[in-house]
């Protein structure tokens, strides 16, 4: 069996004349143009890149920041419900405060003050005393 030769290229002699250099100043040309376009594309793509990174943490941030914000405005609304209330107790007892009979029954259970003819016994408070003790210890 017989190889085919081989021509090596070594022999071939390259033409020098104004078309052929004017073919491979085209062929340079387009790959210049080609390695060109090929950087813009690698910069563009660095860029987007680098974009849609920053776009990201920026949202990731916000949206932490607006979870701490509603934790916060459930914790301010919580805070109003109980001021309210507070408030609504506060005027109740404004309300009581000028009523006489309200008053006297205070000062009796405060102050064990009576009226005449009227005894006082005093009886005491479990809560009262447990505290007394806990603070003994």
């Amino acid at each position: 069996m017989n190889k085919p030769k081989k021509q090596s290229t070594e022999k071939v002699t390259a033409i020098d004349n104004d078309y052929v250099r004017s073919m491979q100043k085209k062929e340079y040309l387009k790959k210049a143009q080609k390695k060109r376009l090929r950087n813009r594309l690698a910069v563009f793509a660095v860029i987007v890149c680098i974009v849609a990174g920053s776009l990201f943490n920026m949202n990731s941030g916000q949206k932490e920041l607006l979870a701490m914000k509603e934790q916060e405005k459930a914790q301010s609304i919580a805070t109003l419900k109980d001021l309210k209330a507070e408030q609504e107790q506060l005027k109740m007892q404004l309300i009581r405060l000028d009523d006489d009979e309200y008053i006297a029954k205070l000062a009796r259970k405060e102050y064990f003050l009576s009226e005449s003819n009227e005894i006082i016994f005093s009886i005491p408070d479990k809560k009262k005393e447990s505290e007394k003790e806990m603070r003994k210890e």
